[in-house]
């Protein structure tokens, strides 16, 4: 007879509400790269590339949501296998991804973020506004 071990997969989640702010953005990446640096989550540390792309996504992310749908709401999930970015916006237009060109000055952050993210997802959300989900591997 075999017998299966339970493996306990350690994880840790913060949510934090960001006002409809141009400093927003920056006070995410601060509360993002302070969160995925703690050791004491009970998780497997994170290095400094990976706080650095997670930190440019939640970054891509809020920007979209204040400049876009208002105050926000910003979801940060970790296990020993991946970090998930979720963004919640009061925007009642779906974000989407715009064609690159060499001259734009804008536009360019959903792209960055689909090229660093696993999984990349804009669902609309029951109420009104969006949810964008990035999961980055480990």
């Amino acid at each position: 007879m075999r017998t299966h071990r339970r493996t306990h997969r350690r994880s840790a989640q913060v949510e934090y509400l960001l006002p409809d702010e141009a400093e927003s953005a920056g006070r995410a990446r601060q509360l993002t790269s302070r969160f995925l640096a703690r050791t004491d989550r009970g998780t497997t540390g994170l290095d400094a590339e990976h706080i650095g792309d997670a930190t440019l996504i939640v970054s891509e992310l809020v920007t979209n949501a204040t400049r876009h749908g208002g105050s926000c709401r910003l979801r940060l999930y970790v296990s020993d296998t991946q970090v998930t970015v979720e963004v919640y916006d009061g925007s009642p237009g779906r974000p989407g991804i715009r064609p690159l060109t060499m001259w734009g000055e804008s536009g360019r952050g959903l792209s960055i973020v689909r090229c660093l993210a696993q999984r990349f997802d804009i669902d609309r959300v029951d109420g009104g506004g969006n949810r964008v989900r990035a999961v980055l591997a480990l």
